[in-house]
C-alpha cells in the first residue's frame, strides 16, 4: 500500500498550485497528486463548448509564482491548459501524478495520525487504497459529473439535440441553426458571440432574469507594454497588483454605493447597444452589484453580435418545449433547432467524497468553516475555495502557502495532527460562500457554516486574508497532537495568541 506525507487531489488550478507551493517550501514532503481524469487541467480541460475562457484576467487567475506571459490578458481555455502543463513541467510534477484515480471515500484515523483514501481506478473503477497523513483538496467547488439539469415540460417533444455546456459533445455542427441558450451567467455570454461568430443561423439568449455585463479589453495595453520593456517577473508584480488593487477597489465601491457602480455598468451597456435598445428589460437585474458574480466579456463582443442582429437576448418564464420552439409564459415562442441548457453548476464541495473520521460518516454542512479552508474537528485536511468577489487562485495561492507554513510548525514541533476546534464558538447559519446566485442557494444545506467570531469566518476579502494567512497565526483555535495521544494536546503558542 503506497504511504505518503500528503495526498493532494485534483491535478487543475489548485492541485498543481498546492503541489508547487508544497515541494518548494516543504521539500522533504513526500507527495501524490491524485487525478480522476487523464489530463492536467481540472475545469480547463473538462469544458470544451466554443469561445471557453477565463471570466478573470490571467494576471490574477494565474499562479503568484509564475508570470503570465501571453498577450491576451482574457485567456481561452486551451491556453489555460498549457500554462497549467507549462508549470507542471517546469516544477517537475507530472512524476507525481497518478491520472484516472478518483478518489471516492477519505477516512481519519486518529490512532494511526492518517487518511486513507480509496480510490476507482481507470475505467474497471478497480478499487486501490492510498495513505497519507495529511490531504489537500484541490477539487474545485462544483460537480465534474453532474451539472445542474432542471426538468423541461416537453423536453422529450423538442426534436433537435439538447445540449449541456460541461457535456459538450465533440464536432457539434450547429453551422446555419438557430440556437437557443437558456441562461444568462458567465457560460450563456460566452458561448452567445463564440457560436454566432462560429456560424450559427441566429443565437438568441433566453434568460429568466437579467445578470450585470461588465466589458474589458481582451489584451491589456499597459500589461503588454510592460512585459516588452521590463524584465517579466517586474512586470508581472506591477501588472497583477494592479489588477488586484482595481478590482479589489471596484468591489468595495459597488457595496458602498450600489446606485452609483449600477449606473455605471448600465451606461457602459446603452454605450455599446445605442439608446434605443430595452436596456431596463435585458440588463437591468433586481439584485445589486457583486449580489452575483459579475460576468465579464471581453471588447464587447456580447453586445457586438446584439447589434449586427446575429443575436438577441430574450427575457421570460419558459412553459415548456416544442417540437422546434421554447414557448414563453406569456405566449411567444423562441424558434429553436438547438438547445443549450446553461443552467450553471451542482455546487460540490471537496468533489462529493465521503468523509469519515474515526469510524463516524462526516457532513461538511454541520461543520464550521476554519478560515475558508479547513473545518471543525476535521484533522489534517484542507479544501480550496476561491473568492466569489475575485480570481479563484488569489485565495488558493494564500491558502496553499498557509498549509505548507502549517506542516513547517507542526514538523518543528513534532505533531502530526493539526485539528481546529474552539469549545467555545458558535455556530451561525451564515454559508461560507456569500452570493445570491442559485448554484450557491441550491447547495445551502451542504455548505459548512461560519461561526461567530474569528478563526471561523470565511472573508472574501484578498487584502485581509493575505494578512492574515501570510503572516497571521497558524495556532489559533487549533489543537495538535501526534497518533500516540489519543486526545490531542492544545499547545502553549495558542494560548498565548488568544490573549
Amino acid at each position: 500500500m503506497d504511504r505518503y506525507d500528503v495526498l493532494i487531489v485534483g491535478a487543475g488550478i489548485s492541485g498543481i498550485g498546492g503541489a508547487v507551493h508544497l515541494s518548494t517550501k516543504c521539500p522533504g514532503k513526500s507527495f501524490a497528486i491524485l487525478e480522476g481524469r487523464d489530463a492536467i487541467g481540472g475545469t480547463w480541460d473538462l469544458f470544451r463548448y466554443p469561445g471557453i475562457r477565463s471570466d478573470s484576467d490571467m494576471y490574477t487567475l494565474g499562479f503568484e509564482f509564475k508570470p503570465w506571459t501571453n498577450a491576451k490578458a482574457i485567456a481561452d481555455g486551451p491556453a489555460i491548459k498549457h500554462y497549467l502543463e507549462e508549470t507542471a513541467t517546469e516544477y517537475s510534477l507530472n512524476e507525481h501524478i497518478k491520472f484516472q484515480h478518483r478518489v471516492k471515500r477519505l477516512e481519519w484515523s486518529t490512532a494511526e495520525a492518517c487518511w486513507t483514501a480509496t480510490c476507482e481506478v481507470g475505467e474497471a473503477k478497480t478499487l486501490t487504497v492510498i495513505k497519507a497523513n495529511f490531504v489537500f483538496m484541490g477539487t474545485g467547488y462544483y460537480s465534474y459529473t453532474d451539472p445542474y439539469r432542471p426538468e423541461f415540460e416537453g423536453s422529450a417533444d423538442f426534436a433537435g439535440p439538447i445540449i449541456h455546456p460541461q457535456l459538450w459533445p465533440e464536432m457539434l455542427d450547429y453551422k446555419g441553426k438557430n440556437v437557443v441558450i437558456i441562461g444568462s451567467g458567465a457560460t450563456a455570454v460566452t458561448l452567445v458571440p463564440a457560436m454566432a461568430d462560429d456560424g450559427a443561423g441566429h443565437v438568441t439568449m433566453l434568460q429568466r432574469s437579467p445578470t450585470y455585463i461588465v466589458s474589458r479589453p481582451q489584451k491589456d495595453r499597459l500589461a503588454n507594454f510592460l512585459n516588452r520593456t521590463i524584465p517579466l517577473s517586474l512586470a508581472y508584480i506591477i501588472n497583477r497588483w494592479k489588477n488586484i488593487s482595481l478590482s479589489w477597489l471596484m468591489f468595495k465601491r459597488a457595496k458602498a454605493r450600489p446606485d452609483k457602480s449600477r449606473e455605471f455598468i448600465l451606461n457602459q451597456a446603452r454605450k455599446a447597444l445605442g439608446p434605443d435598445y430595452d436596456i431596463a428589460t435585458h440588463l437591468t437585474p433586481k439584485y445589486n452589484p457583486w449580489d452575483q458574480r459579475l460576468c465579464l466579456i471581453p471588447d464587447n463582443d456580447l453586445f457586438r453580435v446584439i447589434s449586427t442582429g446575429k443575436a438577441e437576448i430574450v427575457t421570460g418564464h419558459i412553459d415548456r418545449f416544442t417540437k422546434t420552439s421554447i414557448r414563453l409564459k406569456n405566449g411567444d415562442e423562441v424558434p429553436a433547432d438547438m438547445i443549450v441548457t446553461a443552467t450553471g453548476l451542482k455546487m460540490e464541495i471537496m468533489s462529493g467524497v465521503a468523509l469519515v473520521v474515526d469510524g463516524v460518516a462526516t457532513q461538511l454542512g454541520e461543520h464550521m468553516s476554519y478560515k475558508g479552508f479547513m473545518y471543525s474537528d476535521i484533522p489534517n485536511i484542507i479544501s480550496s475555495f476561491g473568492y466569489s468577489n475575485a480570481s479563484w487562485t488569489l485565495k488558493s495561492d494564500l491558502i496553499c502557502n498557509y498549509m505548507c507554513r502549517l506542516l513547517n510548525h507542526m514538523d518543528e514541533h513534532g505533531y502530526t495532527i493539526a485539528k481546529p476546534h474552539d469549545a467555545d464558538v458558535k455556530l451561525v447559519e451564515d454559508p461560507m460562500m456569500n452570493l445570491t446566485s442559485g448554484y450557491v442557494q441550491r447547495a445551502l444545506a451542504g455548505l459548512p457554516k461560519q461561526g461567530d467570531r474569528e478563526p471561523w469566518l470565511a472573508h472574501h476579502d484578498y487584502m485581509l486574508d493575505r494578512k492574515n494567512l501570510r503572516k497571521g497565526p497558524v495556532t489559533d483555535a487549533m489543537v495538535f497532537g501526534t497518533a500516540t495521544s489519543a486526545a490531542a494536546e492544545t499547545i502553549p503558542e495558542f494560548a498565548e495568541a488568544a490573549e
